[in-house]
């Protein structure tokens, strides 16, 4: 776990000094926002990309982020990380195996990530990887009752949320929908990182369980899912047509405005 200068895990918000205003009258308050800096992913020694992220979790962020881009093709492949606050935001330093390496010097990206976008720097389209291969393991259908059980019990783990206001959260489900971990970023597809990153630490098995989040099912987050082999993606906002593409292509099941009273399946048959 990354701390802070001071030994102690940071929060994701600071407090700041603010004028609310309500029913006509204003007054001094305080208020907290959720943090949002530069994280730099170095592999080898090489900067790759600088994602805006909250700087919690950040170990698991890099290793979702090498696995879910397919720096990497499995955990094995990453031999160390290590998360640092340094001048101007954090660093992330990985080592993976020399041929993973020599593959991503290959592909000449470099990525600025920002908050609300997972693909931002990208130097043609052909890198946008539209065409994926078809998952090892069968999707699992849509289940109205696991999808309003983590509908239900998605708000009470969204403590950054609560804070502020303004992060993402994803979710790792159980089959019957029971919420058995949450991360959450400002950005929906960083909070997918650290979650799918937490996972591969662990040793999880991704065709064991769903996905949620608190966000709109776009390209870059069906795309981090299929490459995992998770069977199902379910989001309380609306789907993108290119989200749904990918979906299909990959046989990963999306369901959207996912709530407890019902959901919009995408992928149905």
């Amino acid at each position: 776990m990354m701390r802070d200068g001071d030994g102690g895990e940071r929060p994701g918000f600071v407090e700041l000094d603010v004028v609310r205003h309500r029913a006509g009258a204003s007054g001094a308050d305080r208020d907290r926002v959720a943090e949002e800096t530069p994280v730099a992913l170095v592999f080898n020694g090489i900067s790759h990309a600088v994602m805006m992220a909250t700087p919690r979790d950040l170990e698991p962020l890099a290793v979702g982020f090498a696995l879910t881009e397919g720096i990497v093709a499995r955990r094995a492949e990453i031999f160390d990380v290590e998360a640092e606050f340094v001048r101007g935001g954090a660093e992330v330093r990985l080592e993976i195996a020399e041929p993973a390496f020599l593959a991503l010097k290959d592909r000449r990206r470099s990525l600025a990530g920002r908050s609300g976008c997972g693909v931002c720097g990208l130097e043609s389209l052909d890198l946008l990887d539209l065409r994926p291969e078809r998952m090892a393991s069968p999707a699992r259908p849509a289940d109205a009752a696991a999808i309003a059980r983590a509908a239900g019990e998605l708000p009470r783990h969204q403590a950054l949320t609560q804070a502020t206001g303004g992060a993402h959260a994803a979710a790792w489900c159980a089959p019957d929908g029971a919420v058995l971990a949450v991360f959450e970023d400002v950005g929906r597809h960083n909070a997918l990182d650290k979650l799918i990153g937490r996972l591969a630490l662990d040793g999880a098995d991704f065709a064991g369980g769903f996905v949620f989040l608190s966000s709109r099912a776009s390209y870059e987050l069906a795309r981090k899912a299929a490459r995992m082999g998770i069977p199902l993606l379910a989001t309380i906002s609306a789907p993108t047509t290119l989200a749904v593409d990918i979906a299909r292509q990959a046989g990963l099941t999306l369901a959207s405005f996912c709530r407890q009273d019902g959901f919009v399946e995408y992928t149905a048959d």
